[in-house]
């Protein structure tokens, strides 16, 4: 599967900047970067230089001098591909990065393909599948939670407890095929308790890691947070107060948000996926009863519901609405947003702050207007999902992939026990125990195809 081709690419991202690295990989790196380099050095090669080290010099084309770089080398075994690398570090101009890049080319070398270099470090056994998914999450990671998820699999974590169990499982499934060989002389060579035991244990993390896919896909793309309510609460202008810029239409004409509004800000290393909601009130009018059927949608998929109430109103029509929207919420943590505090009289405001949350609720008084309090609701909103109680041994899942292929083990293994309690026959045993195995080494590369492969790394940037 491993192309043996030189391969060379823009590491940096595309653009002039300060410097720009470009990237060799393959047996013949080091020499087509002689073919184009020039030490101040006399007769000095790179080939023959040791590894880990940076040389200062020159790249020219036909004795024209393109620009003055430095060239580090690494060298197989040792390197991120587990082949010899190249890496040119030269001024970032976007004419002097084409001109090294075609020098390369035209020396040997074959443009890399979209993460080719990733793709070396697998086949190459520099890393395992998962880890090298984790680099590309690394890379688009956008918020602490996520740089922390993307470092603990990339380290390997994640993978090394998937190949610890399927080797473990891997033992037993050798015994039951052997006993399928002597299935004449009814003879067992496979302890069903102790395969019922790791059954069992593997069941009981298979189920904890698919859990954990919805707060890893949280992390990974962002919290999503609703922001419901009636009509004329302050729902617009309370998204424009998170967000610092007037991203919604503000007005007091009932049904000005007709559909929903959304928008990712990064506060404080946490990302959030706010949507401004079509306001919540009976109407004949078509297009705003569709845009109210678009809130409740995005009420059931939001993590965190901030339902904006108007302080200054009645106090009783506020405690009926909540009793009424609190039906269409499933398990959401609920922020109710008092807002407009600043026009609300002292016995509405004591009214609600006496009202009776649920343990899923809780309660802070704004004014979205002047950004009263504001700070206390973020505030508010990070402990809702708090990513910090997350430890750097812990197992998150957030890759589409992994979640899908740990079900399909999970259902397998959940086979595999209910069938060594109804004294299931050896060869329908081995089948679920050769399923949980393939769903398994599909997670970290143990078994892996083409098709998978190409889809992986295709999303990946060409210099990586």
């Amino acid at each position: 599967m491993l192309d043996q081709s030189t391969i060379c690419a823009i590491s940096t991202p595309p653009g002039t900047g300060g410097i720009a690295v470009i990237r060799l990989s393959g047996e013949d790196a080091f020499l087509i970067a002689d073919k184009v380099y020039r030490s101040p050095a006399e007769k000095k090669r790179l080939i023959d230089q040791p590894a880990n080290s940076l040389h200062f010099g020159t790249i020219v084309s036909e004795e024209t001098l393109v620009d003055e770089v430095v060239v580090g080398l690494f060298k197989a075994p040792h390197s991120f591909t587990g082949e010899d690398i190249v890496e040119i570090s030269c001024h970032g101009s976007v004419y002097i990065q084409q001109q090294i890049l075609q020098l390369l080319i035209s020396q040997g070398a074959r443009l890399a393909r979209p993460g080719e270099f990733t793709q070396r470090a697998f086949l190459n056994r520099k890393m395992d599948l998962s880890q090298a998914e984790a680099v590309a999450d690394l890379i688009a990671s956008g918020n602490a939670a996520s740089h922390k998820l993307a470092m603990t699999q990339m380290r390997g974590g994640f993978s090394k407890e998937i190949h610890q169990l399927r080797e473990e499982l891997l033992r037993f499934a050798a015994l039951v095929e052997l006993e399928l060989d002597f299935s004449e002389e009814d003879v067992e060579f496979a302890d069903r308790k102790a395969l019922i035991e790791l059954s069992t244990r593997i069941g009981t993390l298979l189920k904890k890691l698919t859990d954990s896919f919805k707060l890893g896909n949280v992390i990974k793309n962002g919290i999503p947070v609703a922001i419901i309510g009636e009509t004329n609460v302050g729902k617009s202008t309370l998204l424009n107060a998170l967000l610092n810029e007037e991203k919604a239409i503000v007005s007091e004409i009932h049904g000005t948000t007709r559909d929903v509004i959304e928008d990712v800000v990064n506060i404080d290393g946490t990302l959030f996926r706010f949507a401004d909601t079509a306001g919540l009130r009976e109407t004949k009018d078509t297009i705003e009863t569709i845009g109210i059927g678009r809130s409740y949608h995005q009420l059931g998929k939001a993590e965190i519901v901030l339902l904006v109430t108007d302080i200054s109103g009645d106090v009783k029509h506020i405690f009926n609405r909540i009793l009424q929207i609190r039906q269409k919420i499933t398990g959401q943590k609920v922020i109710i947003v008092a807002n407009k505090v600043d026009v609300a009289t002292q016995e509405a405001i004591t009214q609600l702050s006496e009202f009776s949350l649920l343990s899923n609720e809780s309660l802070v008084f704004i004014a979205a207007k002047s950004k009263t309090n504001i700070d206390q609701l973020i505030g508010m909103m990070k402990q809702a999902l708090d990513f910090k109680s997350i430890g750097t041994q812990d197992i998150v899942v957030s890759n589409v992939r992994h979640f899908e292929a740990l079900t399909m083990a999970l259902q397998a293994i959940e086979r595999i026990i209910e069938g060594l309690g109804s004294g299931i026959s050896g060869d329908f045993l081995a089948q679920d125990i050769r399923e949980c195995l393939h769903y398994l080494g599909e997670i970290t590369g143990e078994i892996s195809t083409d098709e998978i492969l190409g889809h992986i790394f295709k999303n990946f940037c060409i210099g990586k």
